[in-house]
């Protein structure tokens, strides 16, 4: 839950018996990132100052996954435009 509201946050018996136990957790968050390094076990990455992120990373990740979806569309953008050349010459 984001921690500003962790004063508001109001729960049933059976979840705090369950947290208690170990059963369930409740993680107060300051952003989206240590939400997504409690999901992950991965450290977000702080982007360094040639724009990349530390490898191991969640964002490293994210933007290798984003390199790749951009290297296949520029390609298939390339065979595309090949293709309507080629097409209008044999018109």
């Amino acid at each position: 839950i984001p921690k500003q509201n962790v004063s508001n946050l109001m729960l049933k018996d059976e979840v705090l018996d369950a947290v208690a136990k170990g059963q369930f957790h409740i993680y107060a968050v300051s952003n989206v990132f240590e939400g997504l390094e409690i999901l992950t076990g991965l450290p977000a990455g702080e982007r360094q100052k040639d724009g990349t992120f530390p490898e191991g990373t969640i964002n490293y990740l994210v933007s290798r996954k984003i390199k790749k979806y951009n290297d296949i569309l520029k390609k298939e953008k390339e065979a595309d435009k090949a293709l309507e050349v080629k097409n209008r010459s044999e018109e």
